[in-house]
C-alpha cells in the first residue's frame, strides 16, 4: 500500500449505512414531530411556489430583483426537498436507517443548493447595491444577460465544488456501528464515522467555507454598507424609506441564513456537540426556508400587490 493511500483503523467493520438517532429520545413525540415538520414542509413549498407562479405571471414583477427572488425560492424548495422528507420516512418508520449510496446522494443535494444559494444571497446584494448607489446605470449593470450569467455563476460553484468535495468524502472508508446522531446526511457527521485520517477533508471543508460562506458573506456587508450611506444621503424621507423597505427582506433573510451556517461550518472542532449541531441544522434546513415566503410577501408591497390582482382577476392598469 502506497503512503498517500488511506490507512484504516486496526479492528475496524466497514459499514454500508447509517442510522440515524438524533429522534430516538423522543419516541413519543415522534407522531407530533412528523404532523409539525410536514406542515411547515408543505407551507414552505407552496409558498415559495406561489412566489415564483406570482412573479412569472405578473409584468410588473419582471425585474432582476425578482428574477434572482424565483431562483431563491426555487432553491429553497430543492434545498428542503433534500432534508426534509427523508426526515419525516425516519419519524414513522422504527429503523432509521440509510445507505451509504443514498446518504451520499442526500449530501450532494443538501451542499449543492446551500452553496449555490450562499451565492445567489450576494448576487442578490449586489443587485439592491447598483439598484440604490446607480440607479441611472441600473438597466445597464443589470441586463437579462448579466442577470443569467450570475445566476448560472451561482449553481455552477455549487454544483462544481460540492461535487468534488462530496465524491471526495465518500472515497473514505466508514466503519464502526453507523450510528449518527443527527437527523440527515450532514457533512461534518458523516466524515466523523471514517475509519481513516480526516484531516485533509476537514481543512478542505473549512475552507471551502471560508471561501464560499464567509467571503459571500462579508461582500454582502459591504455592499450593504454602501447601500446604508447612500440612502442616508438622499433627502426624501419618503425616498430613504422606499429604499430600505426593498432591502430589508433580502438582509432578514441573509442574517437568518448565514448565521446558522457560519456558526455551524466555522466554528472550531472542539466547540460542536449533537445538541447544538441538530438545533442549527433544524433552523438552517427547516425553519429558514419556511420563513422566506413570509418575509418576502408580507414585507414587500409589490408581490403582495401582484397577488391581490390575481385574486381579484384585476389588471395592473386598474390596480394602479
Amino acid at each position: 500500500m502506497s503512503s498517500s493511500e488511506p490507512v484504516m483503523r486496526e479492528n475496524q467493520t466497514l459499514c454500508t449505512q447509517f442510522t440515524f438517532v438524533a429522534f430516538s429520545s423522543l419516541r413519543e413525540l415522534q407522531p407530533v414531530l412528523f404532523v409539525i415538520f410536514l406542515a411547515i414542509y408543505l407551507f414552505t413549498i407552496l409558498g415559495n411556489l406561489l412566489i415564483i407562479c406570482l412573479i412569472w405571471v405578473s409584468p410588473t414583477l419582471h425585474s432582476p430583483m425578482y428574477f434572482f427572488l424565483a431562483n431563491l425560492s426555487f432553491l429553497e424548495m430543492c434545498y428542503i426537498t433534500s432534508v426534509v422528507p427523508q426526515m419525516l420516512v425516519h419519524l414513522l418508520v422504527e429503523s432509521k436507517t440509510m445507505s451509504v449510496t443514498r446518504c451520499a446522494a442526500q449530501m450532494y443535494g443538501f451542499a449543492i443548493f446551500g452553496l449555490a444559494e450562499c451565492c445567489l444571497l450576494a448576487a442578490m446584494a449586489y443587485d439592491r447595491f447598483v439598484a440604490i448607489c446607480y440607479p441611472l446605470r441600473y438597466t445597464l449593470l443589470m441586463s437579462p444577460r448579466v442577470c443569467l450569467q450570475l445566476a448560472a455563476a451561482s449553481w455552477t460553484t455549487g454544483i462544481v465544488m460540492e461535487l468534488v468535495q462530496i465524491t471526495w468524502i465518500f472515497t473514505l472508508p466508514f466503519c464502526g456501528t453507523g450510528q449518527i446522531e443527527h437527523f440527515f446526511c450532514d457533512v461534518l457527521p458523516v466524515v466523523q464515522m471514517a475509519c481513516v485520517d480526516t484531516s485533509q477533508n476537514e481543512i478542505v471543508l473549512f475552507s471551502i467555507s471560508v471561501l464560499f460562506i464567509l467571503i459571500p458573506c462579508l461582500l454582502i456587508l459591504s455592499s450593504y454598507a454602501r447601500i446604508v450611506m447612500a440612502i442616508l444621503r438622499m433627502p426624501s424621507a419618503a425616498g430613504r424609506h422606499k429604499a430600505f423597505s426593498t432591502c430589508s427582506s433580502h438582509l432578514l433573510v441573509v442574517s437568518l441564513f448565514y448565521g446558522p451556517a457560519i456558526f455551524t461550518y466555522l466554528q472550531p472542532k472542539s466547540a460542536h456537540t449533537p445538541d447544538t449541531d441538530k438545533a442549527t441544522a433544524l433552523m438552517y434546513t427547516v425553519v429558514t426556508p419556511a420563513l422566506n415566503p413570509v418575509i418576502y410577501t408580507l414585507r414587500n408591497k409589490e408581490v403582495k400587490g401582484a397577488f391581490w390582482r390575481i385574486i381579484k382577476r384585476q389588471p395592473p392598469s386598474q390596480a394602479a
